[in-house]
């Protein structure tokens, strides 16, 4: 849980620089990629968190240090962002890496609208989270820190990379393993699919069904889930034939499953208790 002071400084910071982080179009790519780095750099020191948080510092002190980090690399709008975090209060030295992390996935996200490929992006993080709810083996391992960050990401890229995905979702998967910033790998995924859904004003509702739904179901459940959760809502339909029958529902982390599957696996679990 982040300090209030720490949630106002990432909130007007984004807002902010929301426009020109925008303006940046495709150059979102490599600034994205440059804040998803120096979030892991900034998490792997926290002496440097600390000076660059330290309210008894200059503002032009921690500039400095940036520079000596970064030099001329960055993007300046990378740089930018970097210093007009430094600027702000922080409840804690750790939430500035919280901050630049926010603002590498909003530079996603704008480079994902630059290129047309918002929803598809969207839709991508759904089925990826769909298809590892039933892989707890391969989520375990995507979360392992005792294993190095190379190795998961080669884990990620030996199972999804030959699917098609769209580059976004690819890194922002990858940055989920990479960097595991003391979180669950589903946990970090489902944190970036809800922050896609505010972005397009929508909330996913990701449908998992043996077949695939009809035009009629679709409208049927879209017109459902807008009235449930008061906003317009996307349908992410995913078909897997392993549930056998019936639909499993998933809004945010609300989940509602009522396949065939998930019936049988109650009933066993009734039958036992009733056994024991």
């Amino acid at each position: 849980m982040r300090g209030e002071a720490s949630r106002i400084a990432d909130r007007e910071s984004r807002d902010s620089l929301a426009p020109k982080l925008r303006d940046t179009r495709e150059d979102a790519w490599r600034i994205g990629n440059e804040l998803f780095t120096i979030t892991r750099v900034l998490d792997d020191n926290i002496a440097l968190e600390r000076a660059l948080t330290d309210p008894s510092r200059p503002v032009a002190d921690k500039v400095a240090v940036l520079r000596e980090i970064v030099g001329d690399r960055v993007h300046p709008m990378t740089m930018e962002i970097l210093t007009d975090l430094v600027g702000r209060t922080w409840s804690k030295a750790r939430h500035i890496a919280n901050a630049v992390e926010d603002f590498g996935v909003d530079a996603m996200m704008y480079y994902a609208d630059a290129t047309g490929a918002t929803l598809k992006v969207s839709i991508e993080l759904s089925q990826l989270n769909s298809a590892l709810l039933t892989l707890p083996v391969v989520r375990a391992k995507l979360y392992d820190d005792q294993a190095t960050s190379q190795a998961r990401v080669a884990l990620f890229r030996q199972l999804f990379g030959g699917k098609g995905l769209n580059k976004v979702t690819m890194r922002l998967a990858e940055h989920a393993t990479c960097n595991l910033r003391r979180r669950r790998y589903l946990e970090t995924i489902q944190w970036l699919i809800n922050k896609f859904s505010r972005h397009m004003g929508e909330s996913m509702v990701t449908v998992t069904t043996a077949t695939p739904l009809t035009k009629e179901q679709i409208q049927r459940l879209t017109k459902i889930y807008t009235a449930k959760v008061g906003r317009p809502v996307h349908i992410n339909a995913v078909v897997d034939p392993s549930v056998l029958g019936g639909m499993r529902i998933q809004v945010g982390d609300e989940v509602t499953d009522n396949t065939v599957v998930a019936q049988l696996e109650h009933l066993h679990r009734t039958v036992k208790a009733g056994t024991n």
